[in-house]
């Protein structure tokens, strides 16, 4: 399975629960979503295990990149599962989780993206999502660390 994960870690200087508000209050998710530049024109939000989030992610250059994500499991303040698709059922999702874990002076996030193949982790890899990724939580600390 290695071969189709992308994890990405970060620390925050906030604690658990504040970066947890990050990724699920409504109103916050979207400020932060997505790599410098990028925002995100929510069409639907229902952030409770079974809900969905779709959105468009809007690069600066304009363009649009369709998004889902489907909550699977959410443990207060320490875990979250969801699976993220281009909104479409007729591709797998990739099933991303994120783990908050408390760390003197904040938390250490890790989000570990497990793709459909390894083809399509070369792909994701190969367009920067790592980079990417890395800057989209870099937003959700530099908000966090305000609430």
């Amino acid at each position: 399975m290695e071969d189709r994960q992308l994890t990405l870690t970060r620390f925050i200087a906030a604690p658990p629960e504040k970066v947890w508000r990050c990724w699920t209050d409504p109103s916050l998710l979207p400020l932060w979503f997505g790599p410098d530049g990028f925002s995100c024109k929510t069409k639907e939000i229902n952030l409770t295990v079974g809900g969905q989030w779709r959105f468009d992610m809007v690069a600066p250059d304009g363009t649009v990149f369709v998004n889902r994500h489907r909550f699977q499991r959410q443990d207060y303040a320490s875990r979250l599962e969801f699976l993220m698709d281009a909104d479409d059922d007729t591709t797998q999702p990739m099933i991303v989780e994120v783990t908050l874990t408390p760390e003197a002076g904040g938390t250490r996030l890790t989000q570990t993206i497990t793709l459909p193949t390894a083809r399509a982790k070369a792909d994701a890899l190969g367009f920067g999502a790592d980079r990417l990724g890395l800057q989209t939580l870099g937003k959700l600390a530099a908000l966090a660390v305000t609430l």
